[in-house]
């Protein structure tokens, strides 16, 4: 086997780990995503997230420029690439918590989690498409795809504990601010009814 054939593959499989476990959350009563607590769940999760990004990034090296995009679509993706890490470093800075990983802890409505409820997320979207585009290559457009999936469905494991966790308090900020972006994360209106 190939060296980009065993990272390529080893990203795919990490990442179906990533899925099965969001997935059972998503439609079994057993909640491995968020684990709330640094459960054997935890470690799974951060650990095929791990060899994911490892596989990631190897396999973008091995086929940097395999795909034969033209440059321009390079320098978008760069462009994306920049944009998408400085929203995930403001909302991980906004937390600056084991919360960013998971654990429960308090509820974040400041920064930008009065523009969208999930900006470390949208920043993960963004940035790793822009990634797949400025590396040009099929095969991590592909790793990159499969990312982004995991990461639209992330939210939709969460909401559910932290419903339970923060009650009204949530459904309030539900209302108020989407999971990704929406007409609100563009009017400017900071949070000023919950706390940071």
């Amino acid at each position: 086997m190939t060296p980009i054939r065993l990272a390529f593959g080893a990203g795919l499989l990490s990442a179906a780990g990533v899925y099965v476990l969001v997935l059972g959350t998503l439609l079994t009563d057993h909640e491995w995503w968020p684990p709330g607590d640094r459960t054997p769940a935890y470690y799974v999760h951060w650990t095929l997230v791990g060899v994911f990004d490892v596989a990631l990034l190897a396999t973008a090296v091995l086929d940097w420029n395999g795909w034969g995009l033209p440059p321009a679509v390079a320098a978008v993706g760069v462009g994306f690439g920049l944009c998408g890490t400085a929203v995930f470093v403001w909302g991980a800075r906004t937390m600056r918590s084991a919360e960013t990983m998971g654990v429960t802890g308090e509820l974040y409505t400041g920064g930008p989690y009065a523009y969208t409820r999930n900006p470390q997320y949208l920043g993960m979207i963004v940035g790793v498409i822009g990634f797949g585009l400025a590396v040009d290559s099929a095969l991590v457009a592909a790793l990159a795809a499969v990312h982004v999936g995991w990461v639209l469905l992330l939210p939709r494991a969460e909401e559910p504990h932290l419903r339970a966790e923060f009650g009204e308090e949530y459904g309030r900020y539900v209302a108020r601010v989407p999971r990704f972006v929406g007409p609100s994360t563009f009017s400017g209106a900071e949070d000023d009814e919950l706390p940071n």
